[in-house]
């Protein structure tokens, strides 16, 4: 699996030593760090910033976003971009925005939010070789025992007769080793390094980290030492008929 450690990562001397060799996720709500990322890491994914920009309420124009996908995903070691998606709207509302991507299928990751229909996921599945999970209120990732059921529930769906996931899998805020080591994912990413070398009071006793940038180091070390699963340990066949279909008519 694929861990994107995002960003910003304050001080900067601890986001090179985090993504040197690593991957990282940039998030277009705070980009300012796109720069490094993309002189030291091995790759980096492109964050639509939705999720920040819902929280403080910040109007959204997606044609900026369209304008910094296209510049930043032209260099080598970018991977892909999530493709816009609007916290708590209809499926109509997301896959308006799926249908306005203009950067192809194999450069942009969906979004399929964990409370919308199975019917939705199993339609994404058709035209993208890889679909993001995002997280509800209601099955917030914060409680992996309320999560992952839904996770196991409804990918049941698009995996083989095996488990196996029929495309890729990344899991939007989802570096817990509660849900990785469960849930078979391609690659996930947090702020977790982003959020926690920072809090002085979780680094206490004799063998406390002398440095935030050692900090990083063992937050990073832990999150990627966790192996993430082959496939679900719940097999199901498919119910969905996975025969091709064209961009209007899954998202229509």
């Amino acid at each position: 699996m694929i861990h994107y450690h995002g960003g910003p990562i304050t001080p900067e001397t601890c986001a090179e030593r985090v993504w040197r060799g690593r991957h990282a996720m940039i998030s277009w709500a705070h980009p300012y760090q796109i720069e490094l990322a993309a002189s030291v890491c091995q790759s980096f994914a492109l964050d639509n910033g939705a999720f920040s920009l819902w929280r403080s309420g910040t109007p959204v124009d997606w044609d900026d976003y369209y304008e910094w996908t296209a510049q930043w995903l032209s260099h080598p070691a970018c991977d892909w971009a999530i493709i816009p998606d609007v916290i708590d709207g209809s499926e109509e509302e997301n896959d308006a925005l799926v249908l306005d991507w203009p950067h192809g299928t194999h450069r942009g990751v969906p979004v399929w939010h964990l409370n919308e229909s199975v019917d939705r996921l199993q339609r994404l599945t058709l035209l993208f070789p890889r679909v993001g999970l995002g997280s509800t209120a209601e099955f917030d990732v914060a409680s992996p025992s309320r999560c992952v059921p839904r996770l196991r529930e409804a990918l049941m769906s698009v995996c083989d007769p095996t488990g196996v996931p029929r495309v890729k899998l990344h899991g939007l805020r989802m570096l817990n080793p509660a849900i990785t080591t469960v849930i078979p994912l391609a690659s996930a990413d947090s702020t977790n390094v982003a959020r926690n070398i920072g809090i002085d009071a979780c680094w206490t006793g004799t063998y406390a980290p002398a440095t935030k940038e050692t900090r990083a180091v063992v937050l990073v070390e832990r999150i990627e030492s966790h192996l993430t699963p082959f496939r679900l340990d719940c097999y199901a066949q498919a119910s969905f008929d996975f025969e091709e279909h064209t961009l209007l008519e899954v998202c229509r």
